[in-house]
């Protein structure tokens, strides 16, 4: 059986961020990787706008250039054309506005659960004490207290994965970046992970930016569903999710979540099928 996932948002401190926070724009976007003939098309001309507080998916298919766009949202990775910008300035390499969560795990094995979460504020250049009590707190909230001055290899994977919301709220970041966190997990937890971090969101209010291939969960998350289509990656559907929130996995029954789920799987459906007539002509 999975861990239960007790959260504790009573502990969790005010969002120092304000409402107008977290303006994710992404302007007709290229990115390619190499030159020459061997150059690869990863996104296609690509524009997103997501607003402050919004719940964005990024669905589609492996390989179809969701982590790279989300990349360079979080300055990982620069657009050969086009431009992104955060609360209208220019992104150019990672900053403490932007949390991410990955994954896999990507926890310093060496350091605590407690450590790990310090580890953000400390490198923003908060005081040992100071960074202490920011990860104190955000392990409360996640239900962790009991654990933190365990060592990673000590938890199971939705523990992880906890640990990793933990640590990308610890510089109150006014976009969370999620790139398939619950991707690893088995289906019990990954259903847990996915209510506790709507309750998460709902309490700090953060723009979250959340890549996946799987369509039920994009559903279940979102505000609005962004359909990418297979390599080079292209923006080819905007679906909102006229759900009402807060949202339990009874939902998944509701026959509004069918309709919208219907329309995902059959935008994907199309342009698989066209990628394949291309490939049998080419």
């Amino acid at each position: 059986m999975p861990d239960a996932i007790e959260l504790n948002l009573n502990t969790a401190p005010p969002p120092s961020q304000t409402a107008d926070k977290g303006h994710i724009l992404a302007d007709d976007v290229s990115i390619v990787f190499g030159n020459g003939p061997g150059a690869h098309v990863a996104v296609d001309k690509a524009s997103l706008d997501v607003k402050p507080g919004e719940f964005v998916c990024i669905l589609g298919p492996s390989g179809c250039g969701k982590s790279t766009l989300l990349n360079a949202v979080a300055g990982y990775v620069n657009p050969t054309v086009g431009s992104v910008s955060l609360d209208g300035e220019p992104i150019v390499k990672p900053g403490p506005d932007r949390g991410m969560v990955f994954q896999q795990y990507s926890l310093f094995p060496w350091k605590t659960v407690r450590e790990n979460v310090a580890f953000g504020p400390r490198l923003a250049g908060h005081s040992n004490i100071e960074a202490t009590r920011t990860a104190n707190t955000f392990l409360a909230m996640v239900g962790l207290t009991a654990f933190a001055d365990r060592y990673p290899e000590e938890l199971s994977g939705g523990m992880k994965q906890r640990v990793g919301i933990a640590r990308a709220l610890g510089n109150y970041p006014s976009v969370i970046l999620m790139d398939e966190p619950f991707g690893a997990l088995d289906a019990q937890t990954r259903a847990m992970m996915q209510e506790s971090l709507l309750a998460l969101w709902s309490k700090f209010n953060n723009t979250v930016l959340f890549v996946t291939h799987d369509v039920d969960e994009a559903v279940f998350l979102a505000d609005r569903v962004v359909v990418m289509s297979a390599s080079p990656g292209r923006i080819i559907a905007d679906i909102q999710v006229d759900l009402e929130r807060p949202r339990d996995f009874e939902i998944v029954t509701d026959p509004r979540f069918v309709e919208i789920k219907k329309h995902c799987v059959e935008v994907i459906r199309a342009e698989t099928l066209k990628a394949f007539e291309q490939q049998s002509k080419g």
